[in-house]
């Protein structure tokens, strides 16, 4: 092939590329429901290129931090530090594991400056590469934490994050995820948001009827979308749905609805990163990835 014809070939593969829009992954969130298996055979589907475990929704305010991960394990036994050989596992085909704290049910808060300093330690320590005795989940080395921020305070977040950011290094990265809901601005994680540490943000779009889908209308959800990664600086930002319709209040949207008229309108952004879905129980009620994965 000649230069020419090699240049010629080169452009037209990215203006196709271009028409088609960016190429996104899922997220997925995991550990509310011990009937939606192991962390383990989440990722053995090959669906996911990202799991957010959920949740630390106990610490803060001099709190000793708790998780709660539903039926899969009991942490005050010990137990949870099996799901260990999970993060492993998904790690070893290359999906990123995040350790998601908050939640809609829980007991957490962020009192001062020094109240996230001391919340970041504890999650180095005890989820990234630090050390303790104590590691809930085992020995394994979560990619980053994810903020599921919902109740509680409003303020220090953006001490939080940059204090975890402050542990990312070139050898080994601190990815920091967040879950807003999708009116704009978040009111628990604005302020982190304009940090600018955020590698990857998967905004509810759901439970938040002035800017979800509904009743065939998706105006109020591509006009916020534009709004989202228009004025946040993130590396990629994903579009949070519920997997099936008892999966939240409000927002769900037909896998048919979502691949003809909102995919193709999204996915036009520098910022698109996909979708994340709440969560991998009701994903294997409906099969929504599934019907998805190849629009996505």
């Amino acid at each position: 092939m000649s230069s020419l014809s090699l240049f010629l070939t080169i452009i037209f593969q990215a203006a196709f590329q271009t028409s088609l829009g960016r190429r996104g992954g899922i997220a997925i969130y995991w550990g509310q429901n011990g009937n939606e298996g192991t962390l383990a055979e989440a990722c053995a589907t090959g669906k996911f290129s990202y799991v957010n475990i959920a949740f630390l929704n106990k610490f803060g305010n001099g709190q000793t931090p708790e998780i709660n991960l539903a039926g899969h394990c009991n942490p005050a036994s010990n137990t949870c530090r099996a799901v260990s050989n999970g993060i492993h596992a998904c790690q070893k085909k290359g999906i990123k594991v995040m350790l998601s704290i908050g939640g809609g049910i829980g007991n957490y808060s962020i009192a001062s400056a020094e109240d996230a300093k001391n919340v970041s330690v504890y999650l180095w320590n005890n989820f990234l590469g630090g050390n303790s005795s104590s590691r809930p989940l085992g020995d394994a080395i979560l990619d980053g934490i994810d903020l599921d921020i919902e109740h509680g305070s409003t303020q220090y977040w953006d001490v939080l994050v940059r204090n975890l950011k402050s542990y990312s290094k070139r050898s080994r990265k601190v990815y920091i995820t967040g879950a807003p809901q999708c009116p704009f601005p978040d009111r628990f994680l604005g302020a982190a948001l304009n940090t600018t540490l955020f590698d990857y943000v998967w905004v509810q779009f759901y439970n938040n009827p002035p800017c979800q889908y509904s009743s065939g209308n998706t105006e109020n959800l591509k006009n916020y979308w534009n709004r989202w990664t228009t004025s946040v600086n993130a590396e990629k930002i994903f579009l949070g749905l519920p997997a099936a319709p008892r999966a939240a209040g409000s927002g769900y949207i037909p896998p048919e609805v979502l691949t003809s008229e909102i995919i193709p309108v999204i996915r036009k952004s520098p910022k698109y990163g996909g979708v994340m879905l709440w969560s991998k129980y009701w994903d294997d009620q409906s099969g929504y990835s599934d019907s998805v994965k190849e629009s996505i």
